[in-house]
């Protein structure tokens, strides 16, 4: 099955519940919220005291994306906030395994993440404990980016190493109503879309990609 997860980096924080209602009745499953802690990625962004907030208004599965260093340090707290999904990155976590199982044990689906340049096999070691795989798209830390056309190769190689198993796989960094096709073909089924839901009319860009996602 595929899912649309529309990141809110690109909502509109003052209408912020409104828009995740929009998404919610337009068709999406997932909401993806990118946190940044301004070291891992220069970029700073949401933290738990939005979670919390927007977790009062929407049932809609919260596809956490921890851009922070070492977020084993924050599992819990990111639980509590009303995480469904918590993804972190390799690069970032000294034990990767470590944290992974935190994840799992806190009750919640586990995600590992990796940037465009780090080699798709580094993931391979820890597949037994995640549920989703993130290949970054785009580099991390700031939405509008242009997809990097290498990662269509990267997404083929990630489904081989999958054969067989059911985790997902996710793709984030300028996935458009354009090029959704060509990340479905490559093996993706977890689609991260920011700016091309909340610009313009969110209710028709879901509807769109959601014809393209089920057809």
């Amino acid at each position: 099955m595929n899912i649309l997860s529309p990141s809110i980096l690109a909502a509109d924080c003052t209408i912020l519940g409104e828009q995740i209602k929009a998404v919610e009745e337009s068709g999406a499953r997932y909401l993806h919220i990118d946190v940044m802690d301004g070291s891992f990625v220069p970029a700073l962004s949401f933290g738990m005291s939005l979670i919390s907030s927007i977790r009062k208004c929407s049932d809609i599965v919260f596809d956490v994306h921890l851009m922070v260093q070492e977020p084993i340090r924050y599992i819990d707290d990111f639980v509590e906030c009303g995480a469904d999904i918590i993804t972190v990155h390799q690069e970032a976590c000294e034990d990767v395994t470590a944290t992974l199982q935190k994840i799992k044990a806190a009750g919640v689906k586990a995600g590992l993440s990796i940037k465009p340049q780090t080699d798709v096999d580094v993931i391979e070691p820890y597949l037994d404990l995640v549920d989703m795989v993130l290949i970054m798209t785009v580099n991390p830390g700031f939405g509008g980016q242009k997809y990097i056309e290498a990662s269509t190769e990267r997404i083929i190689e990630a489904h081989k190493l999958l054969a067989g198993r059911q985790i997902h796989i996710e793709v984030d960094g300028g996935i458009t109503k354009e090029n959704v096709r060509t990340v479905l073909d490559a093996g993706a089924n977890v689609i991260v879309a920011g700016s091309s839901v909340f610009k313009g009319n969110i209710q028709e860009n879901v509807k769109e990609f959601m014809e393209i996602l089920n057809a």
